[in-house]
C-alpha cells in the first residue's frame, strides 16, 4: 500500500511540474511578445485589474486560454498518453523491456530529465521576463524612498489658473526623428506648439527607471513616486485592506488631483479605454477627480461602432471632439464661479497592436508611423481650438507621453529603437504670460513633472519640491533632494521596495 501511494504521489508531482513548467513558459512567451520584459510590480498591478472589454480585449482572452487552459490540456494529454502506453504494455505481458532493469531505469531517467527541463526552463524564462532577480535585489536595497519623499506644501495659490493635461499614449520623442522613420510623426503637434509662441519643453525628458506603462506614467507624474504595488509592503494588513474593498489606490499619498482639489479645482479625466482597466478609475477617484469618462460613457452617448477599436476603445478623433465640448463647459463654469479646473486626458490610437481608424489616412509603408501622425493631428486640433477660443490666455497646458514606446516582440521599430542611445519622451508646456526667457531644466525624469505641473498651474511650492521631484522650472536642486543623488544610487533608490513607505502610501496608516 505504501509503495502504491508513493507511486501515485510521484506521478501527480510529475504532472504538476509539467503543468507548471508549461504555464510559466507560455506566460513568459506571451509577455515577451505583447509587452517585452516587465517588472514583478508591473505584473502584479495589472494582473488583478485586467478587462476583456476595452482593456486589452483579445489579449486578455489569449492569456486566459494560453496560460490557464492550454497547459492543462497538454498535461492531461501527456497523462493520457502515458496511461495508454502502460495499459498496452500490461496487455502485452510486459514486453521485452521488463526483463531488464537497465532499459527501464534509463527510460525513467530520461523522462525525469525531460520533466525537469520543462519546469526549470519555464521557471527560468518567466523569472527572467518579469525581473525576479531585480525584485530580490530591490528587496535588499539599503535605500528607502521615504527618506527622500517630500510632501507637497503650497505656500500660495494667488496665481492659480486652469490646467489642461494631455497624456500621449506611447508618446516617445524619438519617433520625431525623420532620419530614422519615414516622417516626423509629431510634426502636426510641433506646429501647434511652437517655441516662438511661448511653448516650452524639457529637453531630454526621461522615463523614470522602472517605469514604462500607463499607470506608472500617471502615478510618477502626478504623485512624484515610482509605482509599486502593495506587494512592496511587508505590512500584511496593507494587502488585506486593498484586496477587500478596492476603494482606494495609493490612498495614503498626496497626488496632483488632491492638491488641486484642495485649492478649489474641478478635476475631470477623459479617456477612450475602459476606465477600470489597471484600476485607473479607482486611482482617479482616490485623488481628487470628481468626474472621469471612459468607454462606457462614450457608448452611452451612442457613438457609432466604427469609432471604437474592439481591444481598447474610442478613437482619438472622437475623444478630442468630446474634449472640446468638455473644456467649453468647464471654462464657462470657471468664469461663473471663479474657481479653476483641471481637464486631464489620455489618448489611445497609438497603443499597439496597430489599429487604423477610418479618419486616418495611411501614407507611410509602416502603418504605425501614420497612426502616430494622425493621433498627433487630433491633439494639435484640440490645441488650436483652445487658442481660437481664447482659453490659452488663462489656461496652462502640459502635453507629454505617458511612457516610451513598448518594444515587445510584436511591436514595430525594433531596428530603429532597440539600440538607440537616448530614447526620450515628447513634451510641451504652455504657461500664460510666462517670461519668454524662462527655460526648463533638461534631463529630468517623470518624477519631476509632479511639481512642474503644479507650478504651471500657478501654485507656489515650498522649495519647489513634491514627492521625489523638483520642478523643472527650478534651475537649482536642493542638496538634500533625491534629484541631487548620483545616477547609480538614484536608480537604486527608485528600484528599492521601500516597504514601510508603500505600506503607508497604500493604506494611509
Amino acid at each position: 500500500m505504501t509503495r502504491r501511494v508513493g507511486l501515485v504521489a510521484g506521478r501527480v508531482l510529475v504532472y504538476v511540474l509539467i503543468w507548471a513548467g508549461l504555464a510559466l513558459l507560455i506566460a513568459a512567451a506571451g509577455i515577451r511578445f505583447f509587452w517585452g520584459r516587465i517588472s514583478v510590480g508591473q505584473m502584479l498591478l495589472n494582473l488583478v485589474s485586467v478587462e476583456t472589454d476595452g482593456g486589452g480585449g483579445a489579449i486578455v482572452w489569449l492569456g486566459i486560454l494560453g496560460v490557464g487552459v492550454l497547459p492543462l490540456l497538454l498535461t492531461l494529454g501527456i497523462a493520457l498518453w502515458q496511461y495508454t502506453r502502460r495499459r498496452k504494455r500490461r496487455a502485452a505481458g510486459g514486453g521485452g523491456e521488463d526483463h531488464s532493469r537497465r532499459p527501464q531505469w534509463i527510460r525513467r531517467a530520461v523522462a525525469a530529465a525531460l520533466v525537469a527541463a520543462v519546469f526549470v526552463g519555464g521557471a527560468t524564462a518567466f523569472a527572467t521576463t518579469v525581473g525576479v532577480a531585480d525584485y530580490i535585489k530591490a528587496a535588499n536595497s539599503k535605500y528607502d524612498i521615504g527618506d527622500y519623499y517630500v510632501e507637497p506644501t503650497v505656500t500660495s495659490d494667488e496665481n492659480k489658473r486652469n490646467l489642461v493635461l494631455i497624456y500621449l499614449e506611447s508618446g516617445e520623442a524619438t519617433l520625431a526623428d525623420d532620419q530614422l522613420f519615414e516622417k516626423d510623426s509629431f510634426a502636426p503637434l510641433k506646429e501647434a506648439t511652437p517655441a516662438e509662441a511661448g511653448w516650452r519643453s524639457v529637453e531630454n525628458f526621461q522615463q523614470y527607471e522602472g517605469g514604462g506603462w500607463t499607470m506608472a506614467g500617471l502615478v510618477s507624474t502626478q504623485c512624484g513616486v515610482p509605482l509599486k504595488g502593495v506587494g512592496s509592503s511587508d505590512d500584511s494588513s496593507a494587502t488585506g485592506d486593498l484586496d477587500d474593498d478596492g476603494e482606494t489606490y495609493l490612498g495614503g499619498s498626496t497626488c496632483l488631483g488632491d492638491v488641486l482639489a484642495k485649492h478649489g479645482y474641478t478635476n475631470v479625466f477623459l479617456g477612450g479605454a475602459n476606465s477600470s482597466f489597471a484600476a485607473k478609475d479607482t486611482y482617479l477617484s482616490s485623488h481628487g477627480y470628481s468626474e472621469e469618462k471612459g468607454l462606457s460613457d462614450w457608448r452611452a452617448l451612442d457613438e457609432p461602432e466604427e469609432n471604437f477599436r474592439k481591444d481598447w476603445g474610442l478613437s482619438d478623433e472622437r475623444l478630442m471632439a468630446h474634449a472640446k465640448e468638455e473644456i467649453d463647459r468647464l471654462h464657462a463654469e470657471s468664469e461663473k464661479t471663479g474657481q479653476p479646473f483641471n481637464l486631464s486626458m489620455l489618448t489611445l490610437d497609438t497603443h499597439e497592436p496597430v489599429h487604423v481608424y477610418d479618419y486616418c489616412n495611411v501614407d507611410t509603408e509602416n502603418k504605425v508611423t501614420s497612426v502616430f501622425s494622425c493621433s498627433m493631428s487630433q491633439v494639435a486640433g484640440f490645441v488650436d481650438y483652445m487658442k481660437e477660443k481664447g482659453y490659452l490666455e488663462d489656461t496652462a497646458v502640459v502635453i507629454m507621453g505617458d511612457h516610451l514606446k513598448h518594444m515587445s516582440a510584436g511591436d514595430a521599430f525594433h531596428e530603429q529603437l532597440d539600440h538607440h542611445e537616448n530614447r526620450t519622451i515628447f513634451n510641451r508646456i504652455w504657461v500664460p504670460g510666462q517670461d519668454p526667457t524662462v527655460t526648463l531644466r533638461p534631463g529630468v525624469d517623470q518624477l519631476n513633472m509632479y511639481p512642474t505641473i503644479l507650478e504651471a498651474a500657478g501654485l507656489t511650492l515650498k522649495d519647489r519640491e513634491a514627492g521625489l521631484g523638483v520642478s523643472a522650472f527650478a534651475p537649482e536642486i536642493p542638496a538634500r533632494s533625491a534629484q541631487a543623488m548620483e545616477p547609480e544610487p538614484y536608480i537604486e533608490l527608485l528600484d528599492s521596495l521601500s516597504p514601510q513607505f508603500y505600506a503607508e502610501a497604500w493604506t494611509g496608516r
